[in-house]
């Protein structure tokens, strides 16, 4: 005799999952979706997020599952942390959230506690993964989605196929040791990428997606909602660019020493020893041209339209720390006066002091584009000479 297979709704009650529904002015789809989880599991949070249309009236069909109903409708992002807060207070660790607009299959519940089944860390947060090529699937969604991916890569360094898909498993007990600020469908995005900082899993998963425009009601405003998205993006760049990669760099740093950093984290990749050298001669490049403030945006978007090795050209980009940027921008000037056969008096006080400097600036952009260019083909070249050599002798010690 085999033992019988738990339900989802036994799986769902050993993992302290909960089904987190938002809902605002979907009344013609929210009791379908409600019954379709309710033939899964009793486990379910609703939040009428302040809905002016019969939506209240109709969850009193249901007083069987925990409900939240807000006054004033402030946003998807509001109602998902209102939602958060009750799952944890009925002690929850995991929320599965489903839109209530009937796009998502609440069937795919099973396809999210699989995979968290099967997870090797308990810290993570999973989002539906949506074939974004259907036909059905509206042309603003496609591209507004594509938009997101690449952001969300830039601010964290993981590239996913789908950021924007409401259908998500989130680990409570890490999301609540968040600081989110944005109320409306901007929350989306900063959580997974404040979540990614702090070091949960994010991960994309396949979900089906059905458009029926004639049902589906949309509440996203294309323009008011796409500039609050690009605002949180701005800012997380931002943030990312100024305070997040060089933490990473330097707790990388701190714990491997920078022998053991260089050998494993840039040199150990399977990259090539001329993919490495050209990521080096890019990092280089970028470091001592003259666009400062833009160093690091400069160089993972080259290193990503390139497709060289993004860790490698960051490090290289950092030739130019601070205390050698008087000294960068003295050889510069000096370089650019010879070019052009202009005149060159200064010293290395001047510019730390009064930026006189400045009267020489194109003197100072042809010298520091020559720098770069010279810099770029010197460290680039010893670079690929390196890795050729040490790899050869890897390749000998292995096969000896």
């Amino acid at each position: 005799m085999t033992d019988q297979k738990p339900t989802i709704a036994e799986r769902l009650r050993q993992l302290r999952c909960v089904v987190l529904i938002p809902t605002y002015n979907n009344a013609k789809t929210l009791v379908r979706v409600i019954h379709g989880v309710m033939e899964l599991t009793p486990d379910i949070i609703v939040v009428n997020d302040g809905a002016t249309d019969n939506t209240a009236l109709l969850l009193k069909e249901f007083p069987q599952i925990t409900q939240v109903h807000l006054p004033v409708n402030k946003g998807k992002g509001n109602a998902l942390q209102i939602g958060f807060q009750a799952a944890l207070e009925n002690n929850y660790d995991f929320a599965i959230t489903i839109d209530s607009d009937g796009q998502h299959f609440p069937e795919d519940i099973e396809v999210f506690i699989d995979a968290l089944e099967k997870e090797n860390t308990k810290n993570v947060l999973y989002i539906g993964a949506r074939n974004m090529n259907q036909s059905d699937v509206p042309g603003k969604s496609s591209f507004g989605n594509k938009f997101s991916n690449f952001w969300f890569w830039f601010e964290t360094g993981i590239w996913l196929t789908d950021t924007q898909c409401g259908y998500r498993l989130y680990p409570l007990r890490e999301i609540e040791k968040l600081r989110l600020l944005t109320p409306k469908f901007e929350f989306e995005i900063e959580v997974i990428v404040k979540a990614s900082w702090q070091g949960t899993l994010v991960k994309n998963i396949p979900v089906k997606i059905l458009y029926d425009e004639d049902e589906r009601v949309s509440h996203f405003r294309t323009i008011p909602d796409f500039t609050r998205i690009s605002i949180v993006n701005t800012w997380l760049v931002l943030v990312a660019l100024f305070y997040i990669k060089p933490r990473d760099l330097y707790r990388n740093l701190k714990k491997k020493g920078v022998k053991k950093f260089l050998f494993e984290d840039m040199l150990g990749s399977s990259d090539s020893p001329g993919k490495k050298a050209s990521s080096i001669a890019l990092g280089v490049f970028i470091g001592f041209s003259p666009f400062w403030g833009l160093h690091t945006l400069l160089v993972l978007l080259l290193a990503f339209v390139f497709k060289l090795n993004k860790p490698i050209a960051f490090a290289f980009s950092n030739v130019s720390l601070p205390p050698f940027i008087p000294f960068i921008v003295l050889f510069s000037l000096q370089l650019g006066s010879w070019a052009l056969g202009e005149p060159f008096v200064l010293s290395l006080e001047s510019i730390s002091t009064d930026f006189s400097f400045l009267t020489n600036l194109r003197s100072y952009v042809v010298g520091s584009l020559i720098l770069a260019v010279v810099g770029a083909f010197v460290f680039g070249t010893i670079g690929y000479l390196m890795l050729t050599y040490f790899g050869k002798r890897k390749i000998a010690v292995n096969n000896g």
